[in-house]
């Protein structure tokens, strides 16, 4: 059983599949539900969740300035870590909300020691915001918050399953990659994870799972040790 984890969200992951729908309460209540089953047996669980339910960069505008709309995808993350950590809230478990930016008495501003003071407690952090400057991507916040508390696991949580080795949404023989190394990822420059995150996971030798959230169970799956979905060895 893992001891300390990052957990990796999509915002698009908050929306499910509702058009027009900003939260999906059922879902994100059935999410939470898997992460307090993880709590219980001991692990503890910090988060990232990305922006895409509010904002997709440039693809709104693509003459847009890149620091404008990387600026406007951080904020997009703040609110959905808000609004996670209220549902957590109500759900019987405490949450806070940490950012590298001081955003008034909303957030936290990041620190190891009061992220890892929070875990102890058995309470759950929200990284936000990013790194707090732009052309960084909530892949690579996620090794770093994972590198800076010691995790013993990365956990991505996408819209399939695990690795292929071609696009399945084109490809309908793509193949799964059942085991691959973070070194092949960045060698073979392969659209996994952010190469700036996948060199950080080689480097500090940190274990990284990809895997499917729409599984049945798949968070409780995937931290239990179910070979589920793609393991990225060091």
């Amino acid at each position: 059983m893992y001891k300390r984890i990052v957990l990796k969200l999509s915002g698009e992951a908050l929306a499910g599949e509702k058009k027009g729908v900003t939260f999906d309460d059922s879902i994100i209540w059935g999410l939470i539900a898997q992460i307090k089953a993880v709590m219980a047996k001991g692990t503890q669980v910090s988060l990232v969740i990305g922006g895409g339910n509010f904002w997709r960069g440039r693809s709104a505008d693509s003459k847009m300035d890149r620091t404008k709309a990387d600026q406007i995808g951080m904020l997009a993350t703040v609110m959905n870590a808000i609004y996670v950590a209220d549902a957590f809230r109500q759900n019987g478990i405490k949450a806070f909300v940490q950012t590298p930016i001081v955003i008034g008495t909303m957030t936290e501003q990041f620190s190891k020691e009061s992220a890892l003071a929070h875990l102890e407690k058995g309470e759950v952090v929200i990284f936000a915001a990013g790194m707090g400057h732009p052309f960084f991507s909530t892949d690579t916040i996620t090794a770093l918050r994972g590198a800076e508390l010691d995790v013993d696991g990365l956990f991505f949580a996408k819209s399939i399953d695990g690795v292929y080795d071609d696009d399945p949404a084109t490809n309908p023989n793509a193949k799964k990659i059942d085991c691959i190394r973070a070194e092949d990822i960045v060698k073979n420059n392969l659209k996994v994870i952010d190469m700036a995150a996948a060199n950080l996971c080689f480097e500090r030798k940190i274990p990284v799972i990809i895997f499917g959230l729409n599984e049945e169970n798949s968070i409780m799956r995937a931290v239990g040790g179910e070979k589920i979905g793609t393991i990225v060895t060091v």
